[in-house]
């Protein structure tokens, strides 16, 4: 066990990028397909799944992600917050033009889902710069929320009043694709600055995430409470936590 977790530590740090992109694209669209095929289902489960990646995201600034970005760079909690409240006010925009109908309705949706999920790609490759530690808590708790996300990709521009084929289409290329285009237009760029800036980027990385999860994820997934919600929550905290301990020892 010990000697497979070495291994996969020495992978390169764009080959841990580059896996995590591309299954965060194949689990996003999986996510899109099976709403498109049983909606039901879809919505059932999705609170499971956020409910999962919460509880690893908000581990992840709390016990690899902040220390590291403060031992780079002391001015990283300035950072964070600004991660924090662009995210904030950003979804603020968001949901003041959803108010909106029809086209202004779709242009928002691929602004706001285009936006977040390029984010999530750069959240990557900053993360497994930092360390691949950090990339790893933070990239599983990312792909497990991507199956959520397509299923309310989905549902997002069905209610824009697009068709099914439409609404598919739309969703994965907006959705799916966006992550993995952010995390190679970022790698070039991120994988060249210093130790004091990269600890800012984490820093800021650290805001968004902590968003996500405690502003996002959580009031999504509480307003659909499931029987195990709680359940989940805690497997993710929990994930994370054998994660890092085994990564330590």
């Amino acid at each position: 066990m010990k000697e497979a977790v070495k291994i996969m530590f020495e992978f390169s740090t764009f080959t841990w990028i580059a896996i995590f992109a591309v299954l965060s694209a194949l689990i996003n669209s999986i996510g899109i397909l099976t709403i498109y095929k049983n909606r039901e289902w879809a919505e059932k489960k999705k609170t499971y799944f956020m409910c999962l990646a919460a509880g690893v995201l908000i581990s992840v600034p709390l016990i690899s992600a902040f220390p590291e970005a403060v031992e780079k760079n002391h001015n990283a909690g300035y950072f964070a917050l600004t991660g924090f409240l662009f995210m904030f006010f950003s979804n603020k925009v968001i949901q003041y033009k959803t108010k909106q109908k029809s086209l202004a309705f779709g242009i928002t949706a691929i602004q706001g889902i285009g936006i977040h999920s390029f984010v999530d790609g750069m959240i990557y490759t900053v993360t497994f710069n930092t360390s691949i530690l950090t990339g790893l808590l933070a990239g599983i708790g990312l792909v497990i929320h991507e199956f959520a996300e397509g299923v309310i990709t989905y549902s997002f521009f069905m209610a824009g009043g697009l068709n099914k084929k439409k609404a598919i289409l739309f969703a994965f290329l907006i959705s799916s694709l966006t992550t993995p285009l952010g995390a190679f237009i970022a790698y070039p760029l991120v994988s060249k600055l210093n130790e004091q800036i990269l600890g800012l980027a984490l820093g800021f990385v650290v805001g968004v995430l902590i968003y996500i999860s405690a502003s996002h994820l959580l009031p999504e997934a509480t307003g659909h409470e499931k029987k195990h919600s709680v359940i989940a929550f805690l497997g993710g905290i929990s994930l994370a936590l054998l994660i890092a301990l085994t990564h330590s020892h």
